[in-house]
């Protein structure tokens, strides 16, 4: 059996406290069955998430090493460089041998890994997951130029939408036959369906409320802002209702502020963050799932809400419309329209959805169907090594 190497941004730690990067351990959970050995790297900067420790369960070892930065240009344009050093360090210090490297993200992840391929002159798989493919490549020059020497060393490129294909092969130049799209996937076993009074009663939520649930980091570019705004309105029309944020970030003060502002106290609940085993818990107590994002890739919360049958309402960005086909898993609006998603939230609320159905239409994502088309790439790409 062959040795993978997993090259990514952020890994969760031994018990998920830190879920930075929960996919790509999602994912290692399947891919760890075929090979003798699985290694993790992903470097972080010193002073940043200090509890994170190495750790190794199954056939993983995970490893965090430390490089110095700074959070200013000159550094994060180094980034890649210094994810490249970093990891150079812990390959040479544990002596590790593998036979294929895949990283998550174009940058700094992507470019470390190309790097590293031909350092060691092994097949490097990149996934391009959402902004390091629509977004970082056309900061400036200098950028384009990083993310492009990161794509073009690839083997083979996976990306997760169509949407993020049409970008690579029109604007990155990335010939068509070097790409797939392969969604995200979530964990049907943990993501499914419990009976709602009991979680609500486990949460101590209202049992007579129609709760609408949203779960992303408090940064602009998830649009709670948009959602506080549409509430306004939803309350406007009924009042047995209400909206939990679960998540946390930089915007927490400013949200505070608006629900305030907006008189929502009583309808609008800033949940903090939560660790990722306890979200089935939020999405199963749910009426409706909501992700107002102004950008996505393809959101893994979104094949984790269909998953235990949440009915789902968001904005017609990245993947998420190549999901979401069918009004009878849930309904669109474009991004920053607070007035779309107050109406499409209403109508959502009044729908008999069948729930069952969005189940069954969730299985295709799970990470075992996922993660067999991750391996198709893999052993095409493993045929033609020694």
């Amino acid at each position: 059996m062959r040795n993978l190497l997993i090259i990514t941004n952020s890994y969760p730690n031994k018990d998920n406290s830190f879920h930075g990067g929960v996919f790509v351990k999602e994912q290692v959970r399947y891919l760890e069955n075929y090979f003798e050995n699985v290694y993790v790297i992903s470097p972080q900067p010193w002073g940043s998430n200090r509890n994170l420790r190495d750790y190794e369960y199954d056939n993983v070892r995970v490893y965090y090493p430390r490089f110095f930065h700074a959070p200013v240009e000159f550094f994060r344009k180094r980034l890649g460089d210094s994810f490249f050093k970093a990891a150079l360090r812990i390959i040479k210090r544990e002596k590790l041998e593998f036979d294929l490297i895949h990283a998550h993200f174009t940058w700094p992840s992507g470019y470390a890994a190309a790097k590293l391929s031909k350092e060691f002159s092994v097949p490097l798989v990149i996934t391009g997951h959402g902004y390091d493919i629509y977004e970082l490549p056309f900061r400036g020059r200098e950028w384009f130029k990083k993310v492009k020497f990161a794509l073009d060393s690839a083997d083979h490129i996976v990306t997760v939408s169509k949407s993020n294909f049409t970008i690579l092969t029109t604007k990155l130049d990335i010939p068509e036959d070097k790409i797939s799209v392969i969604p995200n996937g979530f964990n049907s076993h943990k993501f499914r369906p419990m009976d709602k009074l009991l979680v609500r009663e486990q949460l101590n939520l209202p049992r007579d409320k129609k709760i609408i649930l949203n779960v992303a980091n408090l940064v602009p570019v998830k649009g709670q802002s948009y959602l506080i705004e549409a509430m306004e309105k939803v309350v406007s029309h009924r009042k047995d209702v209400m909206l939990i944020i679960v998540g946390d970030g930089p915007l927490k003060k400013e949200l505070e502020i608006q629900i305030k502002k907006l008189n929502l106290e009583n309808y609008v609940m800033l949940a903090g963050a939560k660790p990722h085993s306890e979200i089935l818990l939020w999405m199963n107590a749910a009426d409706l799932f909501v992700l107002p994002s102004l950008s996505e890739g393809n959101p893994t919360v979104m094949f984790e809400a269909l998953g235990v049958g949440l009915p789902f309402v968001g904005t017609a960005v990245g993947g998420v419309p190549e999901i979401i086909t069918s009004e009878d898993y849930g309904l669109l609006c474009p991004p920053k329209d607070p007035k779309c998603l107050a109406e499409k939230i209403l109508i959502a609320l009044e729908k008999e959805w069948n729930r069952e159905k969005i189940m069954n239409y969730a299985d295709q994502y799970t990470w075992g169907n996922v993660v067999n088309q991750i391996l198709e790439v893999y052993q095409c790409l493993l045929r033609g090594s020694p």
